[in-house]
Parts: structure tokens; sequence; C-alpha cells
């Protein structure tokens, strides 16, 4: 007989009752002199809030990151987290703690069930700050407890990355030293964050008379193929301009519909999406162009830009010209770590490969040697 599964509940809220159910007491009964930060941050859809029902099929459950000092995660790391195998209760708002590891090498997942033995195998893991961060954000991360990261580092670090860390929940923080990284990795420094925006207006510059270009040549499926990419530039430029950082593909959608953003511009998405012929899709993104200029404008980073769209040069296709835009913000960025590089932007704004994204190290040495050859 299968028995069927509780209701669902928010991971982020399940991490809080594991805390506070279960750990929380385990770890004063056990080390009452002990000082660390308790938190559900890192990979995981609740951590930005969008897990669901279908969530919980894998890799979801009762978990949370234990952050001690990097003596006490030597000292007392594998001690706590034997203890909690041994005394963790086995389930947490009618959720297994109990995790089953699939064993696959290719597709390492894990999935809650009924403890079968003794202990459980459970998703507390124990960490100290510098080795977490440099395992997630790269080679110098963990110098950013006590600075503010470099240019090219803030350029190494993939959106998502940063979501990562700055969402999900803190449950406790003894040092306040996991509090201070989050509130220092929030968001960018104001001449990066312009900087940023530049470079994402320059990849719709960059692609916005190609629509109508495959267009006029009878490549439909080229023009939809540009529109939408077009579509995904807009909506990370959106979420830019509303100091949100972007997650990756999956989660794109649901980040961009929590924003404030001006109300045509999902809409007119939406319709230069679905459009089957050049005037429709191009009317559409037309509309979200001016959409996006409108919010530019408001933020009152540069002089008022005329946000209408019009011919480009000579050809028959209306667009933006988008460029007037990376030019405005352009001369607004006086930081001379910034002014004088290429357009490129950060690297998730030239990279999408999770194999490239996943590996900060590489993604960090690709950044130096991109800004070492303008120094």
């Amino acid at each position: 007989m299968i028995t069927p599964e509780p209701p669902f509940v928010p991971g982020l809220e399940l991490a809080a009752a594991l805390y506070e159910d279960a750990v929380r007491p385990l770890l004063e009964s056990a080390y009452p002199q002990l000082r660390y930060a308790a938190a559900r941050i890192g990979p995981g859809s609740e951590v930005l809030g969008f897990d669901t029902a279908r969530s919980t099929d894998h890799d979801w459950g009762p978990r949370l990151q234990l952050f001690l000092t990097p003596e006490d995660a030597e000292l007392y790391g594998a001690a706590i987290t034997a203890l909690l195998a041994e005394y963790l209760p086995r389930q947490i708002r009618g959720w297994s703690t109990h995790y089953r590891r699939t064993g696959d090498p290719h597709n390492p997942v894990s999935h809650l069930e009924p403890v079968a033995g003794a202990t459980v195998d459970h998703r507390v893991t124990v960490h100290h700050l510098p080795g977490w961060l440099t395992t997630r954000l790269g080679p110098r991360a963990a110098a950013w407890i006590d600075t503010d990261p470099a240019t090219t580092d803030w350029l190494a670090l993939p959106q998502q990355r940063l979501a990562e860390l700055t969402a999900g929940t803190v449950l406790r923080d003894d040092h306040g030293t996991f509090t201070a990284v989050r509130r220092r990795l929030r968001w960018y420094p104001d001449q990066l964050w312009r900087y940023l925006m530049a470079c994402q207006w320059q990849r719709i510059a960059q692609e916005e008379a190609f629509v109508g270009r495959c267009a006029e040549t009878g490549d439909e499926l080229g023009a939809a193929i540009v529109a939408a990419r077009l579509a995904r530039d807009l909506m990370r430029l959106a979420l830019l301009q509303h100091r949100t950082y972007a997650p990756y593909s999956r989660w794109l959608g649901r980040a961009f519909a929590r924003l404030p953003a001006d109300p045509a511009l999902g809409p007119a998405l939406r319709a230069a999406l679905a459009a089957t012929d050049h005037g429709t899709r191009e009317r559409h993104l037309c509309d979200a162009y001016e959409s996006a200029a409108r919010t530019h404008n408001a933020l009152a980073l540069t002089e008022p830009i005329d946000p209408t769209c019009r011919p480009y040069h000579s050809r028959p296709y209306q667009v933006l010209h988008a460029d007037r835009f990376v030019h405005a913000l352009r001369r607004t960025v006086t930081d001379p770590d910034l002014r004088d590089l290429p357009p490129t932007g950060s690297v998730d704004q030239w990279a999408d490969s999770s194999d490239l994204l996943g590996r900060p190290a590489a993604h960090h040495a690709a950044v130096d040697a991109l800004v070492g050859q303008v120094h």
C-alpha cells in the first residue's frame, strides 16, 4: 500500500521548523556554548520561493546549513552530523527527514523516504563560511567576509549564484559574519549596475533589427527565434532595472512576474512570442522596447531619452535603436575599472552554459583574461 504524501509545505517553512523543533534544541543540549549561523541558502527551488508540490520528487525536504568557525567546524562538524543522524525526529510537518541517495554518479539526486535503519541520512550540513563561499562563488570569495569584491570578482559571479546566497532564510547568526556577507552581496555597486545595464541594452541593440531582416527573407522561424532571444534579454534587463538578480532559465519567468514592472511589458512580450506574422510580432516588440525605455527614464540615471521606436536607418524595420541607451549609460560610468571595458558585462551576460557557470574557478579565469586584455 502506497502511503500518501503529506500536504505540501514550502521548503523555507520546513527548514525553519526543522531548525526550531529539532536542530536548535539538540545543539543547545549537546553544545551549549557553540556559536554558529543556521540558514537555508544555496541551490534548490525553495531558496527562491519557487518550490511547488512537484519539487518534492527529488532533492527537496527538511534541510538547512550550519556555519561554524573554521576551527569549530574541524572540532565539531563530524560529531554534529552524527548527533543529528541519531537524534533528529524522523519527520517534520509530516515529511521524512531521511534521504535516500540514488548512488548514480551521473545523476546524484536524493529522495525522501521513511527511515529504514537506526540513523537518519539527513541534510543538515555543517560548513565553515570561507570554505562554503569558495566552493560556491570562487577562489577569492573567502576574502569577502571582510572586504568588498573587486570589479573582476563581481563580473565573474553568475546572478543565479548571487541569488542563492542573498535569498533564502537566515535562522540564526551568532557572529553576524554571515549576515554581513549577504548584505555586502545584496546588490551591485552603483557604477557596476550602470555598466551592466548598458551591456544588457547592448545585447538588444545588436539583434533588434534581425527580426525584420529574417522576416524579409522569408525566414519566419529565424524571426521567431530572434524575437524569443530579445524577449529573454528584455526580461533580464527588467530584473536589472528593478535591482533583482536573475535566476537561471527555469525560474526566469517567475522572477520576472514578481517585478513591479510596467504592466505593459509582460503582455507585450507574450504577444510578440505568440505572433505568427512579422507585422504583429514587430508591433508587440516595439511595445516591449518602449516599456523598457520608459522604465529606464524613470530611473533618472541618464538624461531622458526618447522612448519611441523608429525605422532602422533606411530599412523598413521598426526598432528602438537601443544603442542610444548604451551610450547614455556608458557616459555615466566614471569608475576607471569599468569605463574602458568592452560592453560584454558579467559572465552570465555572455555565457549561459551550465557546465561553465557551475565552475567558479573557470569563469573567474575567463573574466580575468577578458579584463586583462583591456588593462
